[in-house]
């Protein structure tokens, strides 16, 4: 709820703060960002800013926070001049500059969201499921030397997720064919975007090195909303800016036909199938630019033995794996 208070010029409140502009130096800033802040139903609307504790950054009387020259948590303050009382605030986390993990052409890798993790691979990375897999699994495999890609579905719904009551109904679409349990999420949705930025808080908070949202290209399929082309860009942008901000690195998942729009803005692909649908030159861009293309087929030997020679000759890093992502697994190189 939105702080309200009545006075004698009648209700009024502070909508939802934002801080819309973060400055620093030699720190890269998470913010929570919400709608603008704004007074109705009284003669004097404007705001005045703070931050909390004393010290941590500055804000002007305009709104820009500027961050600290170190790690910090602060909070920033919208509070109503016409009744001191009534505030709303956002946080911003302040994390150390760091070089985003780049995963480059020739990385090993592993990749498993079913059964028992088996963590005795000798791998550059491992792509392991967000929620099924804890902070101490996560720290075990870095230090055996290891990158980890944390895996979520950033367009469908999964009913057995632990936020999946978060979702507002009028969000989920149509069923994913072949995935019980699966409905198309409509990603122009505030609500959605915001059930994202805290799976990524969540990444962060388990250590993960680089994220793999899937399911980013409802736009081409049966979703039930009217997605469209741009509408696909703007929520794949507002993925990796989020991921971004938070110092991961981010996988685009599939979405072969926008990898020419995107390209600059996330840091690997993660490619099913392109053998087998004949549209592997797609994701070259990636190669060309001198980033990772981690590709997958499914199937056995037979299968390994017809693609590994082609994704080797393409640069690519691939696996061929069981469909349901369990631990065996067949690499091209």
């Amino acid at each position: 709820m939105m702080p309200e208070l009545t006075t004698a010029t009648g209700r009024f409140r502070v909508a939802a703060l934002a801080t819309a502009i973060v400055a620093g130096c030699g720190v890269d800033v998470m913010v929570d960002v919400r709608p603008g802040a704004a007074v109705t139903g009284v003669a004097d609307t404007s705001v005045a800013w703070s931050v909390e504790p004393a010290g941590c950054g500055a804000v002007s009387p305009a709104g820009l926070f500027t961050a600290p020259a170190s790690a910090a948590t602060c909070v920033v303050r919208a509070t109503a001049r016409a009744a001191p009382s009534v505030s709303d605030t956002a946080n911003v986390s302040v994390v150390p500059a760091g070089q985003r993990w780049a995963p480059t052409p020739g990385l090993s890798w592993q990749w498993q969201l079913t059964g028992t993790l088996d963590t005795s691979l000798d791998v550059h990375a491992y792509d392991i499921d967000l929620f099924d897999n804890s902070a101490v699994t996560i720290a075990a495999l870095q230090a055996l030397g290891r990158k980890v890609i944390c895996y979520f579905s950033a367009g469908s719904y999964e009913d057995w997720r632990p936020d999946a009551s978060a979702f507002p109904a009028a969000a989920l679409g149509n069923d994913l064919a072949g995935w019980p349990g699966e409905r198309w999420l409509d990603t122009r949705s505030q609500a959605v975007r915001d059930i994202m930025s805290a799976r990524l808080d969540l990444a962060v908070q388990k250590a993960c090195d680089a994220v793999e949202p899937d399911n980013v290209d409802g736009y081409a399929n049966g979703s039930g909303f009217p997605l469209t082309a741009a509408t696909q860009l703007d929520y794949n942008r507002f993925l990796a800016a989020a991921a971004h901000a938070r110092n991961l690195s981010v996988a685009l998942k599939n979405d072969l036909d926008q990898v020419r729009d995107l390209l600059g803005e996330f840091d690997f692909a993660l490619v099913e199938e392109c053998f087998k649908y004949n549209e592997c030159s797609l994701a070259e861009p990636f190669i060309a630019a001198g980033k990772a293309v981690l590709e997958v087929e499914y199937g056995g030997q037979t299968k390994a033995d017809n693609i590994c020679p082609q994704a080797n000759a393409l640069n690519f890093d691939a696996l061929v794996k069981n469909l349901n992502l369990d631990a065996f697994r067949i690499a091209c190189r």
